[in-house]
């Protein structure tokens, strides 16, 4: 199978300080990934380096076939969507619901190009196809924010990108969004044009059964890799943690539980 991702030894020194640690990883074409971290584990860090906005100390990062170094990243990024809860305080507040969805096309903050035809009928099929369809001609601030995080991921969409990051999606949003959103990402796979997709969080029932595949960050080293049924085990995350947890299985997806 192709590689999405290949990360061979990567290493990222900050201010004396190693943040990545000799990273090896890799997705297949067809692979979705969760990746499991606390804050300040270096899942950002590594993200950026997926994205070519860091480059390694030491190793290499090849990405959709194209090693870095060797391509002009502009444009790879145009094949790589990226949704994050710090991109909604980017948005003009006043924008319109379907031109802040358009505007990916164009990887633009606000709409500045006439939109086509072909475009408008894009921005209409994935707005229905994440159920916010509904909120059409809105103000982009008068959303709710499990709305605002679903316009995202159809903005990123609209490129048509063969591989899209969902980093901490659920941030902010209630248990009721939250699964909304969650409900909305496992549809988002069965959809034959999907791109591969790269889940980042820290709550592992956030882990829905389209990601069938994980990584665990810990300290800037990979800690564990698999699939994520041997993965996310009791015996794993208490180690992972350093703390004592219980891992449950229901509804294909597993459920934390602090021992005390």
């Amino acid at each position: 199978m192709s590689l999405v991702i290949d990360v061979r030894n990567i290493t990222w020194n900050r201010d004396n300080k190693t943040v990545l640690n000799h990273i090896d990883w890799q997705v297949a074409n067809g692979e979705n990934w969760a990746i499991l971290g606390l804050n300040g584990s270096g899942k950002t860090t590594l993200l950026n380096m997926i994205t070519g906005y860091i480059w390694p100390t030491e190793g290499q990062v090849s990405v959709l076939g194209h090693l870095y170094g060797t391509v002009d990243l502009r444009e790879l990024r145009k094949s790589i969507g990226w949704v994050s809860s710090s991109l909604q305080e980017k948005l003009h507040m006043n924008d319109r619901t379907q031109h802040v969805v358009l505007s990916g096309k164009y990887a633009t903050i606000g709409l500045y190009d006439k939109p086509s035809e072909e475009d408008a009928q894009r921005a209409e099929q994935l707005m229905k196809q994440l159920g916010v369809w509904h909120l059409y001609d809105r103000h982009y601030h008068s959303c709710s924010q499990g709305e605002k995080q679903k316009l995202l991921i159809a903005r990123a969409l609209m490129a048509s990108p063969r591989l899209l990051i969902l980093d901490e999606p659920c941030n902010g949003l209630d248990v009721f969004s939250r699964e909304q959103l969650l409900s909305s990402i496992q549809e988002l796979v069965s959809s034959p044009d999907a791109p591969t997709l790269i889940y980042v969080t820290h709550h592992i029932e956030e882990i829905v059964p389209a990601f069938t595949k994980a990584l665990l960050i810990r300290s800037g080293e990979v800690y564990q890799a698999g699939p994520t049924r041997d993965v996310l085990t009791s015996d794993y995350l208490t180690d992972f943690f350093q703390a004592p947890v219980e891992v449950e299985w229901r509804y294909d997806r597993a459920w934390l539980k602090v021992i005390s």
